[in-house]
């Protein structure tokens, strides 16, 4: 007898597959469209070129001449892509012309690079070089440094940093430096990753830092003075805390001229003081965990981030905790331009924001004495006056102001919405709308206990804002909404709340669906989706689907017309910058074609979707929950879309705790033509599962049927 079998849209996993009949367990790869499930659909690489770093942003916009810019912002670079090509705009911090610059060794690719004074340069910065004169006694020349980008592999000290050369050097000599190079230092945006930087095991043993700046002490000192000198003292902020042999010494004072640091207190964080020799290594340890105790892992380092927004033509792009800077897509040869910093604009913000139709540019978690970086407040909002994104002082006769909102410790990310800005805290969320003189901005709170997770956790559609808080998933519609998920535990007992800043909401209104990529747990960088279809969820049954989907920013369709999004191999080498060790970023087109479509090669996406568990026996109205042993002889297949061959499992078990088993003569392959499938299966309870693996497949599901007859009761 034929029985069709009928699943809910969506997955429930907060159920075992047995509590699951009737509904979809879970599977990857697939999307709900009008209630049945589909593969999604394929992607294929924009560009010939893969990106340095970890992309973080990404913003679409098209300028008064109707080009089409889409703006991306890696750990390392600022680019644009426009016209099948990448542009690199990234703002330079500083330029320097060398003499006698380069030293180099015999068999050995590092190149060591001295400045006259002290150079501002970390380790994994970036910088161009060009203008290359010859090295004495090597076989190096311009076209391995000239016009090319090297991430800065160490730096010894404050007027010193090395290089990575792709092969060794055959006639280095090691002697006195020679040849000439001009050194374009890109801004330093941050690593690839967030981690724990606190912990045996967590960060590095005793709590150093890779690559710190450095310098050596001028002249012995003992256990009790509290000054010292230093060869040079430029590279060192002006408070901090030094490390020499195995002593930390905070200090309040940094004479730069001099090279004296004064105000210091010895034997910091539990360290003894101990008299330390003439020419002594002296590091800057003032990000370093604390020396020689285990940590908890509460201290985050805060992973390399961009905000991207467009004021008209310009590109608005911030980097967090730091500058802001513009770029202006519409003036001549913009594309050979790079962007600069906005003209007496706060130089530590969290992100930024246009406020629409108004014309204010918003800065959150911003300093409260432009241009002072310690002044930073987490909670403070400053905003430009009305069409002037350089006018930031408060008057009488213009609409610059600022705000300090309250409930939580910082604000985490802003959005901007259809009539008003959507600001989120750890803790609530606010709405900041435009209402004009005396106040320009008003400030409402309208939530609690549902603070935003990461910085780009949150997307707006239609009115509606979604975002993802650490307990839970929200919706804004002129209320606060908790979304009811079926998929809820399954995400929060298996994420890594350290990387929060990568997690990240895309929306893709091609198929109403909002999605948030995010770190599972024992992983580092993006691996898991989880999409909540907004065009198909009902109160009764919210739609809910989960992957392996891996993107570290998304657009949307409005500008493009397909979807954009960013994935991040951080074992990668193939880009363009020299000594890359901070891997790279692909740039994908969505809903294209049914494969995967990378750097000319194309590979099968491979999609599947499996069912809870069905009773045989009460698909024939016979009652008893799996009292019956029941037979399942065809398969009837219906698709209502189908391009290649889909798989098709059943398998089959006897009792809830039993691990499942495929039937005899599965999996079964149903082409376009498959009228039916022969199983011979027999159990008390079956799924069903869908699934494909070859390349060029599509499939989009009806309504199967099952020829069932009993089989007895074990």
């Amino acid at each position: 007898m034929l029985q069709k079998v009928k699943f809910q849209p969506g997955f429930n996993k907060q159920v075992t597959p047995t509590g699951g009949e009737g509904q979809w367990q879970g599977g990857d790869y697939v999307r709900f469209r009008y209630g049945t499930p589909e593969k999604i659909g394929g992607w294929a690489q924009l560009g010939d070129d893969v990106l340095t770093g970890r992309n973080t942003a990404l913003h679409h916009f098209v300028n008064a001449s109707g080009i089409k810019y889409a703006a991306l912002g890696t750990n390392r670079f600022l680019y644009v892509y426009s016209g099948g090509a990448f542009y690199d705009i990234t703002p330079l911090k500083s330029t320097t012309t060398l003499t006698n610059a380069f030293s180099t060794t015999t068999d050995d690719a590092t190149v060591t690079i001295t400045f006259a004074s002290a150079h501002g340069i970390t380790k994994g910065d970036i910088i161009l070089l060009d203008n290359f004169t010859a090295i004495t006694d090597s076989d190096f020349g311009s076209s391995d440094f000239d016009d090319k980008n090297f991430q800065v592999a160490t730096v010894p000290t404050s007027t010193t940093i090395t290089v990575e050369m792709p092969s060794a050097e055959a006639n280095g000599t090691g002697a006195d430096t020679s040849g000439g190079i001009r050194v374009k230092h890109y801004y330093s945006i941050g690593p690839a990753l967030e981690a724990s930087a606190a912990g045996w095991g967590l960060g590095q043993w005793g709590g150093t830092v890779s690559g710190e700046v450095q310098d050596t002490l001028d002249g012995a000192i003992n256990a009790s003075v509290t000054s010292l000198t230093l060869d040079s003292s430029e590279a060192f902020p002006s408070t901090g805390v030094l490390l020499i042999d195995s002593e930390r010494l905070s200090y309040s004072a940094n004479d730069t001229d001099a090279g004296t640091i004064s105000s210091i207190t010895r034997a910091a964080d539990n360290t003894t003081a101990a008299s330390h020799s003439d020419g002594a290594t002296v590091k800057d340890a003032t990000d370093y965990t604390k020396w020689g105790k285990a940590q908890t892992g509460d201290v985050i380092t805060a992973p390399g981030l961009w905000h991207l927004d467009n004021y008209g033509n310009k590109l608005i792009a911030t980097i967090t905790d730091s500058a802001t800077f513009e770029w202006d897509s519409d003036a001549a040869g913009a594309t050979s331009t790079r962007a600069t910093a906005v003209t007496s604009a706060p130089t530590a913000s969290r992100l930024t924001l246009v406020s629409t139709p108004d014309r204010h540019l918003v800065f959150f978690g911003t300093e409260t004495t432009i241009g002072t970086t310690s002044t930073q407040d987490d909670m403070y909002i400053r905003w430009s006056d009305q069409e002037d994104i350089n006018t930031y002082t408060p008057t009488a006769t213009n609409t610059a102001g600022t705000q300090r909102i309250a409930d939580g410790t910082r604000i985490v990310g802003a959005i901007r919405g259809r009539d008003a800005i959507y600001v989120w805290t750890d803790n609530a969320m606010f709405i900041m709308r435009f209402v004009g003189a005396p106040f320009t901005f008003s400030f409402q709170q309208v939530g609690t206990g549902c603070g935003l997770i990461g910085k780009n956790a949150a997307v707006e559609v239609d009115g509606s804002a979604y975002w993802m808080s650490e307990n839970g998933f929200f919706r804004y519609t002129g209320k606060l909404e908790s979304l009811p998920c079926l998929v809820e535990d399954y995400v929060f007992d298996d994420l890594n709340t350290i990387p929060r800043n990568h997690i990240n909401a895309g929306l893709n209104n091609l198929f109403g669906e909002v999605t948030w990529f995010y770190v599972s747990s024992g992983a580092t960088s993006i691996d898991r989706a989880v999409t909540y279809n907004y065009m198909d969820s009902t109160a009764e049954r919210p739609v809910w689907t989960t992957s392996s989907l891996d993107r570290t920013a998304w657009a949307d369709s409005a500008v493009f017309g397909k979807p954009h999004a960013t994935y991040y191999d951080p074992d990668s080498t193939s880009d363009s910058t020299v000594g890359n060790t901070d891997g790279a970023t692909t740039y994908y087109e969505h809903e294209t074609g049914v494969n995967q479509v990378k750097a000319g090669t194309t590979t099968a996406i491979a999609a599947n979707i499996e069912s809870g568990d069905f009773d045989l026996d009460q698909q024939r109205g016979l009652g008893g929950d799996g009292e019956f042993m029941l037979k399942v002889r065809r398969i009837i297949p219906d698709f209502l879309q189908q391009t290649g061959n889909a798989i098709v499992t059943l398998n089959l078990r006897d009792f809830a705790n039993q691990s499942s088993s495929g039937s005899t003569l599965g999996p079964f392959t149903s082409s376009t033509s498959t009228t039916k499938i022969d199983t011979r299966a027999r159990g008390r309870a079956a799924s069903l599962k869908i699934s494909n693996s070859a390349q060029g497949t599509h499939w989009k599901l009806g309504t199967f049927k099952l020829d069932i007859q009993p089989d007895g009761r074990r």
